[in-house]
């Protein structure tokens, strides 16, 4: 005989004195949970504090795991170089001898550059860097982009300040805790740079696709003049982030700009450079009329 779809508790006081706390445990953990995802939406910063904690707390396990990534890559990349040694030899001698080309350029370019600021009298902000820090962990499974720094007040962090590798722009600090903070990456779709092209200074705006790739939005509409494999760097525009910072080569184009792969992709970079906010230099004031020119 199938047993009844109505259950009851009968008259046992501990099964129906179970079923109300059960019941009671549902309702209040819906409500805590509606609760907090309202907070949440209205003011996003109310739980940075228990974050900043949480990540404090996760930092020591986060770089050890961290490290052990790092070795078991190495020891994967070495195995691999081993057996594809022969022919990623003469790829890379062909690269160094082009690479050295543009450093050779890249000389020239900045000579002349320091010669024009001589003449126009203009001086550079402090560009040394706040910290030096590893990357510990980063989100690849959300649609929100974020990494988490090793370093925090303890080494001069503060929020708003820009983050970078060897390769170029990673992102910039979002909270700041203890020993540890959280870096908003240009992949995010919060994340807007103004950008401009290398070889001629083509202005853009680079926003976060939050799949890993960026957007590049043309300023100026109309013909779009943007070829696969530009390079585009980080223009000052607004300030934050120093102008010439590496940022991204274009893959594909689009009606009104491109889509691009980043040149510092979070998961392959190790170290980074905390920098302080730069700041475009105030115009020249302008010159006093002659005596007597009136």
């Amino acid at each position: 005989m199938a047993p009844p779809a109505n259950r009851r508790s009968g008259f046992s006081r501990r099964a129906q004195y179970s079923t109300f706390f059960q019941y009671t445990a549902g309702v209040l953990g819906a409500v805590v949970g509606l609760g907090l995802l309202v907070v949440s939406m209205v003011n996003p910063n109310a739980f940075s504090a228990l974050r900043g904690a949480a990540s404090d707390l996760t930092e020591s396990p986060a770089q050890a795991t961290a490290g052990g990534r790092r070795a078991g890559k190495d020891f994967m990349a070495e195995i691999g170089g081993f057996f594809l040694s022969g022919r990623e030899h003469a790829r890379l001698e062909r690269e160094l001898a082009e690479a050295k080309v543009r450093i050779a350029r890249a000389q020239a370019t900045e000579t002349e550059n320091r010669r024009l600021k001589q003449l126009l009298d203009l001086r550079e902000d402090d560009g040394r860097p706040v910290a030096y820090a590893r990357l510990v962990s980063s989100t690849g499974a959300s649609t929100r982009r974020f990494a988490t720094l090793g370093a925090g007040t303890d080494k001069g962090v503060v929020k708003g300040m820009p983050v970078r590798s060897p390769m170029g722009l990673v992102g910039r600090v979002l909270e700041v805790g203890m020993s540890s903070a959280r870096v908003l990456l240009i992949t995010d779709t919060e994340s807007i740079v103004p950008v401009r092209r290398a070889r001629d200074g083509v202005p853009a705006f680079a926003q976060g696709h939050g799949d890993g790739t960026i957007r590049i939005r043309l300023v100026n509409l109309g013909l779009n003049p943007l070829r696969k494999g530009d390079v585009m760097v980080t223009s000052g525009s607004g300030g934050l982030y120093r102008p010439g910072t590496p940022l991204a080569v274009i893959t594909e184009l689009l009606r009104d700009g491109a889509m691009a792969r980043v040149l510092s992709n979070p998961s392959d970079t190790d170290y980074v450079v905390v920098e302080r906010a730069w700041a475009p230099p105030p115009p020249p004031p302008p010159a006093e009329p002659a005596p007597g020119s009136e």
